[in-house]
């Protein structure tokens, strides 16, 4: 199978543009997608269950006729500790390891958000406050796209944050339940699973329904429907990004092997055909090398077509000038996942400032970062990366400011806020303030 894929150089003078253009991606509004998602989430907040248990018969084609009921769509914590034990036993220990793993990464950063209070020498006292929210609801795609990774990696940092109550939505087509997403979630502590998917999911965990509460906020990835209807119920409820096609970027320094190399482009451009996938390396040499095994390990992948496609349309290998240039590139690209497999990564990852998540040194490859070695594996696309972080522990927490004016503190910030409050034209601000100078005096 041959492909043909695009090289940069980066001293050519059309090198920005061209690069610009390679990194542009607007996620296309289709306006049918648009309609229909609108209609589906005022019916579903008009109709409650009625119009959720419609929408699933009819978009996930369940099989005798349908179920008559929302309890029917219900998954039992039984049905899920049996999917778990039905697992062979290689699968339930490596859902184990990869949960132990999220759970003690994420546990860290719980320690690191506590709250804080201090008093000022008059006794007022400011602090914040951190809380769990109270329910969250995650989208677990279903189908062929059924990411068990997913659940865990959505779900526990929702548990270690002390959210109480968790709700897990997944599509069921034609009625089929993949076992391993059920046997993730009994391991994650999953409070409720419920077999429905796309927009009218998305509407019942956003408004709720007679048989399923309102959430607090929704994450998960999903299909174009979802990613639409998440984006219309924003406001209502939280949500943690819409994302868009998955994206790796490695610099090297020539000193890895070009399989490995390529392998990790494929690991991310296998994902679909709008995944980018670009190798930023100063060795000519190496880049001819790794284009070699490009072309050698394509064949042999089962979702070559999908590869091929990718790398033709979104992905690039670029000769950089040197390591340091590399990083400077790095950074305007601000990737999802960012590998720098090189002799002294640490070097060069003093000089990033933004990406998703960074992979230091060569067996540090980005599919184990998808499954098992602790940190999120919910990053941001597209460039986000340079103001928003990987789903965490503080997603699913909240601050409230705290603010005890002792009667001597209210004599000083009385005057303060009474001078601001007049300044603006706000007199009943002002005069709150100043009531408390007076009965203070």
């Amino acid at each position: 199978m041959s492909i043909t894929i695009r090289k940069l150089d980066s001293t050519a003078a059309d090198f920005q543009q061209t690069l610009n253009t390679l990194l542009a991606f607007e996620a296309e509004t289709d306006d049918a997608i648009e309609t229909a998602v609108a209609n589906i989430l005022a019916d579903v907040k008009a109709r409650g269950d009625a119009a959720v248990l419609e929408y699933t018969n009819k978009f996930d084609r369940l099989p005798n006729g349908g179920a008559t009921s929302m309890a029917a769509l219900d998954v039992t914590q039984e049905e899920l500790q049996e999917a778990l034990n039905a697992l062979p036993e290689s699968q339930r220990a490596a859902l184990r390891t990869a949960a132990e793993r999220i759970r003690v990464f994420h546990e860290r950063q719980k320690q690191e958000l506590n709250g804080f209070t201090y008093t000022e020498p008059d006794g007022t006292v400011l602090g914040q406050r951190v809380t769990p929210l109270d329910r969250v609801g995650i989208y677990v795609p279903g189908g062929k796209a059924a990411y068990p990774s997913s659940v865990l990696m959505n779900a526990i940092p929702a548990q270690v944050a002390g959210v109480k109550e968790i709700v897990m939505v997944v599509p069921t087509p034609d009625g089929v339940k993949n076992r391993m997403v059920l046997a993730a979630a009994a391991i994650a502590g999953v409070t409720r699973v419920i077999t429905i998917g796309g927009a009218q999911a998305v509407g019942a965990l956003a408004y709720g329904t007679a048989t399923i509460p309102p959430v607090d906020k929704i994450v998960g990835p999903g299909n174009a429907y979802v990613a639409a209807a998440k984006r219309r119920v924003f406001g209502t409820v939280g949500i943690d990004m819409i994302a868009g096609p998955s994206e790796i970027l490695v610099l090297c320094d020539g000193t890895t092997d070009p399989d490995w190399v390529a392998m990790d482009l494929f690991s991310q451009a296998e994902h679909d055909e709008l995944a980018q996938a670009i190798l930023l390396c100063p060795d000519a040499d190496y880049i001819a090398k790794v284009e070699a095994s490009i072309h050698k390990l394509l064949p042999t992948m089962p979702r070559k077509d999908t590869i091929a496609t990718s790398m033709t349309d979104r992905g690039a290998l670029i000769r950089v000038r040197d390591m340091d240039e590399a990083c400077a590139i790095a950074n305007a690209i601000a990737a999802e996942h960012l590998e720098i497999s090189a002799e002294e990564p640490q070097q060069w990852a003093d000089k990033i400032r933004h990406a998703g998540a960074m992979f230091l040194g060569r067996f540090s490859s980005e599919s184990l970062g998808d499954y098992c070695c602790g940190p999120n594996h919910v990053l941001p696309t597209s460039r986000t990366a340079r103001f928003s972080s990987p789903l965490g522990v503080y997603d699913f927490q909240k601050r409230s400011s705290i603010l005890f004016v002792s009667q001597a503190g209210a004599q000083t910030l009385g005057k303060v806020a009474a001078e601001l409050a007049y300044g603006e034209g706000l007199q009943a601000h002002a005069r709150s303030a100043e009531l408390r100078i007076e009965s203070g005096s």
